[in-house]
């Protein structure tokens, strides 16, 4: 017997499948950190050189894997640039700086996190 979700008034199940598509996106281990870094580098030359240079402990592989999912789901731009040799620039689309207060909150209970464990 298939059991039919239970909703309540505030729309829980909306809610849950709200957030399990947040987090079907943003919950790899180099995502956020990805995005981060393109929100605080806004102008830069954010080539992927440099982002597999500045991201301590990613992989190239790993570095293009994230960068065509945020691409494909709308959070990251890539651009192809005139120049010879051909460079890659990526930077955060107006949808995904939308992610900026979601960093700033994890980044605020990431500090009390390791404060409190650190403290015992």
């Amino acid at each position: 017997m298939i059991k039919k979700p239970k909703t309540d008034p505030e729309g829980c199940t909306g809610d849950i499948r709200s957030m399990q598509d947040a987090i079907d996106i943003l919950s790899s281990k180099w995502s956020l950190l990805i995005v981060h870094y393109l929100i605080t580098r806004q102008g830069d030359n954010n080539t992927f050189k440099k982002m597999e240079k500045d991201i301590e402990g990613i992989s190239a592989k790993m570095l293009s894997k994230e960068l065509k999912n945020l691409e494909i789901n709308k959070i990251v731009h890539r651009e192809v640039m005139d120049t010879k040799p051909v460079t890659v620039q990526y930077s955060v689309t107006p949808y995904g700086l939308e992610t900026k207060s979601v960093i700033a909150a994890l980044v605020s209970w990431g500090r009390k996190h390791r404060g409190m464990m650190f403290e015992q």
